[in-house]
């Protein structure tokens, strides 16, 4: 059986999606594949890494994605908006989403 997708969506891609992403990974990647994106990329800020490392998760292997990587590729479960503005410019890219969040 395959594991229900999971998308965190934030404008930037840079800090809460990057968090929700490593978090659910760590917790729940056995259960769960996961994925983050931001609608304009701007890098993973610094301080999500040392805030990440000081809770014991590693974000080297991270990088900071656009949503136009994932359009028409990725068969999201669940898009979870951790920002406003993004669930305000994103149009509802995955009508097949079980659940979407904002």
């Amino acid at each position: 059986m395959s594991k229900p997708v999971v998308l965190f969506l934030c404008t930037g891609n840079s800090a809460r999606s990057q968090m929700a992403e490593a978090f659910l990974r760590k917790h729940g990647g056995d259960r769960f594949e996961v994925h983050s994106a931001g609608l304009n990329p701007t890098g993973i800020n610094p301080l999500t890494i040392q805030v990440m490392n000081e809770v014991g998760i590693d974000m080297d292997e991270h990088r900071s994605k656009s949503v136009s990587e994932y359009l028409g590729k990725l068969a999201a479960n669940y898009v979870i908006f951790v920002c406003a503005q993004a669930e305000k410019s994103c149009p509802r890219i995955w009508p097949f989403a079980l659940r979407s969040f904002c």
